[in-house]
């Protein structure tokens, strides 16, 4: 046994491993200063909501309050590891300025209510504009850090209780090219791959994916391969120099908004240097030949021109790739929130394909996710898409979930795509959408142009509704503001990037009148008396245990199918990747197996988009264009950004996340370890810009874009020059002085044709010294934020910060 201090070292200790070999169990825990094991009086098993890796753990219970966790060393995600955020982040569960009573707006202030007046007023709401606009004037945003059950009544009462096409979840801004890319390729989402190829892999392709800081554990294993016999080989594309490019065999650091050109430039060098798999792509794949002609003027010099880099990094990192025997490819917001977002994906999976790299150990990809229950937004149908990967525009498939439901098709919308989150803000603008309920989730800081979304969400004609478990700053400009109950708090399931399911009990009861979503959206329904067409409840459960039976129900044949699994078979020692059925009882390591399963005209959730406009294609063209129900390698040619650099803003300006926060920091700032690592904003430049405007460490800079200007204290790191970093984090709610300071006043109103998800990575900036009044900058020293010189406080945790790390 060995205490640890987990900021200092986030990844924790080493167990090597080589290839083929089983991941060694190592099973972290922290306790709250002065509780001791003898003082836990149980353990209540969950998984982590702070991150989409879905570490398995069980929460120390004493009192009635959880007093620390303890990673789960049966399961197949994590081996009992768990990250930062999992050691400490359950801390904010106790913070005294939770809400714990339902608030309405009288006289322009928030005031304590009951539940009645609060969900009446819902209701009434909800009523009249039913009968003066119809459904198109309600739209329904939620979060990616619900449980699968949640999600699955909101979707239900949405579209088939309230016949309503605008639902969506924040996941559009982090996760919703992934599910597109898969979509695109393979005619239904689903990852194909799983961690476990990490064990077996002797490629590991990072595409824009900083898994040492979003995903520590799934790092951590990988750093134990690095660290073992017979270590992968590592390519890394990232503009910055992260703790995953200082391992890199290959790093290439194009710039941000470039990724299609820099792709088609490997599939390019790969097919020129007949490092093709024939076989498996004329079994498995239609489009190769059209695929071939487009990228073929992709020279490696031509991705020097477009990309900034190097021909011959992009040649050796074509042969990383090309001479591969078991490659594993993972993709993250580098390529999903920048320029030809979905384009830039379907490379990746390209690449793969092309290789023959699928469905065997050590072969996969891995299209990642970047919220803990992303997964279960878009196989229940709340980012807006129909329930159980069903396609909108294939009758027999409105038809059978209109079966599942007992409603008529016709009551589910159907008509044409359905509305994404940025279109929804849009027509709240507008004034067409006029009622607007927020669920888990903060889009006063967290969605793009800010300035503009406090005012749209300010106007006097949107009745705006916030469910959370904090006064966040959306829940600042409510009508209704509910107390939700949060993780540890209630009971419920969810997904993470590899398909796994866990099981995540209720552990404490929530403080005050703070209630658990699923009941909050049934008490909803309820009172809205919404009925299936024989005059039944249509949300006719009445737990989380139901509900996961009436999922179940629901994603019966499809992809993404839970017939097979129950509560009883979650409370064992590991959580289990779906499917989950006859063919598969103990679930499924890894899809594709066997040839593309999911693709067939009459199976795939989407017959895909025009790669230009984004519009979709017809179910004719599909099935002439794929009738056996292959892979499909589409092509794409490079198109610049839509804001590029000038004269006035010389910088390309990217967000992104950093490792010792979550989303805008309601939880993890209230956390004190988490947030004393990072405790303010920051912004990264390389040392020869620096230089070039004369600027010091710690310096605090004005940051402008055509937006907005905000201010940040220099951080010179490795970043590559002509790009900025800003962390999206840090909002306005513990900021006393309301220094403009969110990342997101800079960011455009721009968005991926394809998945619908925002560019965060590419706007216009400048820079300009405010300040030199010596003061520090505050960034993390041990992540990609990592000084280019040594810095004299590096960042540390201290002694609250030392968790136990067991090995057998």
């Amino acid at each position: 046994m060995a205490g640890r201090d987990r900021i200092a070292d986030p990844w924790g200790r080493r167990t090597p491993y080589g290839p083929g070999q089983s991941w060694a169990t190592r099973v972290d825990q922290y306790l709250a200063d002065g509780v001791t094991d003898s003082d836990v009086e149980r353990w209540v098993q969950s998984a982590s909501v702070l991150h989409s890796n879905g570490d398995a753990m069980d929460i120390a219970v004493a009192g009635g309050r959880v007093v620390g966790v303890r990673g789960r060393g049966g399961d197949r995600v994590n081996r009992g590891r768990l990250g930062p955020k999992d050691l400490f982040g359950w801390q904010a569960n106790h913070s005294t300025d939770r809400l714990t009573a339902p608030l309405i707006r009288r006289g322009g202030r928030l005031v304590e209510t009951d539940w009645d007046t609060a969900m009446d007023l819902i209701v009434a709401r909800t009523h009249s504009l039913l009968a003066e606009q119809g459904p198109g004037a309600l739209g329904f945003y939620t979060t990616g850090q619900l449980f699968l059950e949640e999600y699955y009544t909101l979707a239900t009462l949405v579209h088939g209780g309230l016949s309503c096409p605008h639902l969506d979840g924040n996941t559009r801004l982090c996760t919703a090219t992934s599910g597109e890319a898969l979509k695109e390729t393979f005619g239904s989402d689903g990852q194909p791959g799983s961690y476990a190829d990490v064990d077996h892999a002797d490629t590991i392709a990072l595409y824009g994916h900083n898994v040492a800081e979003t995903q520590t554990v799934l790092w951590a294993r990988i750093l134990d391969r690095l660290d073992g016999p017979e270590p992968p080989r590592l390519l890394v594309v990232d503009p910055r120099l992260t703790e995953v490019a200082r391992r890199a065999t290959v790093h290439l650091r194009p710039l941000p908004g470039t990724n299609v050109a820099l792709f088609n430039a490997l599939l390019q060098q790969v097919i020129a240097h007949d490092w093709v798999d024939v076989d498996f792509v004329a079994a498995n794949t239609v489009g190769f030949e059209a695929l071939a002609k487009t990228v073929a003027g992709y020279t490696s010099e031509v991705a020097e021109r477009i990309c900034g880099v190097p021909a011959a990094d992009v040649e050796a990192a074509a042969r990383l790739v090309g001479e591969a025997q078991r490659l594993l490819s993972t993709v993250l917001q580098g390529v999903y929130q920048s320029n030809q977002a979905t384009l830039a994906a379907m490379q990746v999976n390209n690449l793969n394909l092309v290789r023959g790299m699928l469905g065997r150990p050590g072969c996969g990809i891995l299209q990642m996710n970047g919220q803990p229950t992303a997964q279960n937004t878009r196989e229940t149908g709340a980012n807006g898409d129909l329930p159980g990967f069903r396609n909108w525009a294939n009758d027999a498939h409105v038809a059978d979930l209109a079966r599942v439901w007992n409603v008529e098709p016709d009551a589910i919308p159907h008509a044409g795509p359905p509305t994404h989150a940025l279109q929804m803000f849009r027509y709240a603008e507008e004034g067409s959408i006029r009622f607007l309920w927020v669920s888990g989730t903060n889009p006063a800081v967290s969605l793009p142009e800010l300035r503009r979304v406090r005012s749209l969400l300010n106007q006097d004609r949107l009745f705006l509704v916030v469910q959370d478990i904090f006064r966040t700053e959306t829940a600042e400009l409510a009508d209704v503001v509910l107390p939700a109950a949060t993780w540890g708090e209630k009971t419920g399931t969810f997904t993470n990037a590899d398909r796994t399911v866990h099981l995540s009990e209720k552990a404490v009861d929530p403080p005050g009148r703070a209630r658990p979503d699923l009941d909050i959206f049934r008490d909803y329904a309820s009172r809205l008396n919404l009925r299936d067409r024989d005059g039944n409840p249509l949300i006719h459960w009445g737990d989380p245990e139901s509900a996961f039976e009436a999922w179940k129900a629901a994603s019966a044949g499809r992809p993404c199918d839970y017939t097979g699994l129950s509560y009883q078979m979650l409370r064992g020692p590991s959580g289990i990747p779906w499917p989950v059925n006859a063919q598969h009882p103990h679930g499924c390591e890894r899809l594709y197996t066997d040839g593309i399963s999911f693709a067939a005209p009459h199976m795939c959730e989407s017959y895909g988009k025009d790669p230009v406009t984004g519009a979709p294609t017809e179910p004719a063209q599909y099935r002439a264009s794929n009738p056996q129900g292959k892979a499909l390698l589409k092509g794409a040619e490079f198109v610049p950004p839509s804001e590029v650099p000038s004269e006035k803003f010389p910088y390309v300006l990217t967000t992104g996340r950093t490792l010792f926060h979550f989303h805008t920091r309601t939880k993890t700032a209230r956390a004190p370890q988490l947030q004393a690592a990072a405790p303010a904003v920051w912004v990264e430049m390389s040392a020869a810009d620096a230089a070039r405007e004369q600027l010091q460490e710690g310096d605090l800079l004005e940051i402008s874009s055509p937006r907005a200007t905000v201010a940040a204290r220099l951080r010179i790191s490795g970043i590559r020059d002509g790009v900025l970093f800003l962390p999206f984090h840090y909002g306005y709610w513990d900021d006393p002085e309301h220094e403009p300071r969110a990342a997101n006043e800079l960011t455009i109103t721009d968005w991926d044709p394809l998945s619908k998800q925002p560019m965060f990575k590419t706007a216009a900036a400048a820079v300009r010294l405010r300040t030199r009044d010596g003061q520090p900058c505050l960034a993390p020293t041990n992540t990609a934020s990592a000084p280019v010189h040594p810095d004299p406080c590096p960042t540390a945790g201290g002694a609250g910060a030392h968790a136990q790390e067991v090995t057998p």
